[in-house]
């Protein structure tokens, strides 16, 4: 029976029920979607479904508006050649030491309460009323 039903693929499980019937092309939209969900016109395996955010898996079939779909977990050449790009970038960078900027050597000895740094006035003209 799987075999005429068509099969909706995704990269990542689960996915919710209303970004299901989007990516599927069933509703126009995610408002759409959670409208149709929420008054009971989508079948989740042959059972009516108002959860909108309802957790959809693999060989899961999925029935709105006369169309059937199941879907199909695939996974991702690109995940696991970033992964391993990733892992090798950490290796290679040390963590940066957090460090506090250095006073100039005039304030080095000076407490931080007394040093005073002057504001860069505006060029600005005051108003005057």
């Amino acid at each position: 029976m799987s075999a005429d039903i068509p099969l909706i693929d995704i990269s990542v499980q689960p996915i919710e029920l209303c970004k299901l019937l989007k990516i599927a092309n069933m509703v126009g939209g995610g408002g759409e979607a959670k409208i149709v969900i929420s008054e009971g016109y989508v079948l989740v395996n042959n059972e009516v479904e108002f959860q909108k955010r309802k957790k959809v898996y693999q060989d899961d079939i999925i029935e709105f508006n006369g169309e059937i779909v199941q879907v199909n977990v695939v996974k991702s050449q690109k995940k696991s050649s970033e992964a391993s790009s990733m892992t090798k970038q950490a290796q290679g960078n040390k963590p940066k030491s957090k460090t506090k900027k250095k006073q100039p050597a005039a304030f080095q000895n000076v407490p931080n309460e007394m040093v005073q740094v002057e504001q860069p006035r505006s060029k600005r003209k005051p108003i005057s009323f």
